[in-house]
This record gives structure tokens, C-alpha cells and sequence, in this order.
């Protein structure tokens, strides 16, 4: 369970403008699942154009194809969009102190930077990439299907670099 974040600082998508916008997922899988089935929610910002929310949309669910297919588990293993929600969504992803906050569904607040040695990875997106292993202060999604709330478990912040 948890939640996943990009605000895309450059980029478009067969000519359509994505710069600027912050995309989000809620999600549960379980490993202990026959293929580890995903069941996520897509959070696209309710600023965007209708163009810009298509194009999102086709990306991060996988049908745009490209890198998506690489990188995100959601869209090559088994998986349930519950639904595709244009929100309001306040973003920042300053180093150590990260927040999103979905209204009325998501809200993450980072406490500080994890203080172990050990690197903590996963197959979440661009967990290749040199980035900052974190701990969250609060993690909640009340959101239909997906409810849940955390405090104190890591996370990881790092740059990405999609492109097909």
C-alpha cells in the first residue's frame, strides 16, 4: 500500500504541454498474490486541459505505451483502475521535506531523510536512480476501496526520466 508522485518539471506528449503538471497514484498490491495484482486509483490535476488529462492518462495507465511499460508495474502486471479522479493536488518535492496533499483523498507529509545505511529499494519507478530514502510523518488515502494510514515507514524521492 501506498502512494506514488511525479510533477513532471518538462515534457509533452504528442505535442501536448505536460510541464508544470503533478500526477499522483494510491495503490495496494501484495507480492503474496498469484502476479501481485495492483489496485490503484490515478490522481491527474484538475487544472489540467482535457488534452493534458488524456495524455496523462493514456501514459501512467500504459496504453500510450513507451517507457510506461517498463516502468510502471500498474501497467504491465495484473491490475484495477478503480478510477481516474481530476483533483485538486498540492505537491512538493523539496528535498527532505515532501508533501502531497489530494483533497479529500491523499495526504503525505515527509519528516526527514532515513537515517539507516542500508539502500531500500523496489520496482516502484526509477528506484535505479540516485535519490533520498525518506520517512514519512503521515501517509493516508481515504479513498472508496483504498483506505489506509501510516506513520514512520520510508519512502524514497528522486528525479525521473520517461520518454516513448
Amino acid at each position: 500500500m501506498g502512494v506514488l508522485s511525479w510533477l513532471i518539471e518538462d515534457g509533452d506528449a504528442g505535442g501536448v504541454d505536460l510541464a508544470g503538471l503533478p500526477v499522483a497514484l494510491a495503490l495496494r498490491y501484495s507480492d503474496d498474490e498469484e502476479g501481485s495484482p495492483w489496485t490503484w486509483v490515478l490522481y491527474l490535476d484538475e487544472r489540467a486541459s482535457r488534452e493534458q488529462r488524456e495524455a496523462l492518462e493514456a501514459i501512467f495507465t500504459g496504453r500510450l505505451g513507451g517507457d510506461a511499460l517498463s516502468h510502471f508495474p500498474w501497467a504491465w502486471k495484473p491490475s484495477e483502475l478503480v478510477a481516474v479522479r481530476p483533483v485538486a493536488i498540492d505537491v512538493e518535492h523539496t528535498q527532505r521535506r515532501q508533501r502531497l496533499r489530494i483533497r479529500d483523498h491523499v495526504s503525505v507529509r515527509i519528516s526527514d531523510r532515513y537515517a539507516g545505511l542500508e539502500n531500500v529499494t523496489c520496482v516502484i519507478p526509477g528506484h535505479e536512480r540516485t535519490g533520498e530514502e525518506l520517512v514519512t510523518d503521515e501517509l493516508t488515502v481515504d479513498d472508496g476501496r483504498l483506505a489506509f494510514s501510516f506513520r514512520g515507514v520510508t519512502g524514497y524521492g528522486s528525479t525521473f526520466d520517461y520518454s516513448g
